[in-house]
């Protein structure tokens, strides 16, 4: 059993013990507004709640409101946010969180285009503080685009026969009744 004069006079755990760093995400596209969710308050965000513990202090940390911030994280854009949120709050050593399961067949090209250029970010701390954003390009976007377009160009070749060969079908070509006249 344990003494509980010792817990008053114990000192506070640091943040690094009790709570995991903010990793890469891919950030909220919100509209632009002096006041809003930007990329960069996002970060300052997921910073402050790795330091405090709390959303409502850190939510008032970063000039927004509790209520905002819970409805950024209930948007349907922002599951990357919601996971870098959770893996803050997460205790270090209780395993890995479940990846995010996303239909890629449902994603346009255009949206693949614009999630390798927006690409993800992360705050960088020091000593407390957020010294600096990191930015990494979006790889898995980058490479399901790749493909698209390589799948696309093979069903181009597929379909086109190229100059100067003669072009078979891959159905087994019908014996014509001259051949079967002829005499071997």
């Amino acid at each position: 059993m344990e003494n509980y004069a010792n817990l008053a006079t114990r000192k506070p755990v640091p943040a690094h013990r009790t709570r995991r760093k903010p990793h890469f995400f891919r950030p909220v596209q919100t509209r632009s507004r002096a006041d809003g969710w930007c990329e960069v308050r996002q970060c300052l965000f997921l910073a402050e709640l790795y330091l405090s513990g709390t959303v409502i202090t850190a939510a008032r940390r970063v000039g927004m409101s509790r209520m905002s911030a819970y409805r950024l994280r209930a948007r349907p854009d922002a599951a990357s946010f919601a996971r870098a949120w959770d893996s803050i709050l997460a205790q270090p050593g209780t395993g890995k969180l479940p990846p995010i399961r996303m239909d890629w067949r449902k994603v346009t090209r255009d949206e693949l285009v614009e999630r390798f250029e927006a690409g993800l970010v992360k705050p960088v701390l020091y000593f407390g503080r957020v010294v600096a954003i990191e930015r990494k390009a979006d790889n898995s976007a980058l490479l399901r685009l790749i493909r698209r377009f390589k799948d696309q160009r093979l069903q181009a070749a597929s379909n086109q026969p190229q100059a100067g060969r003669k072009s078979f079908s891959k159905t087994p070509l019908a014996r014509s009744t001259s051949e079967e006249n002829a005499v071997i």
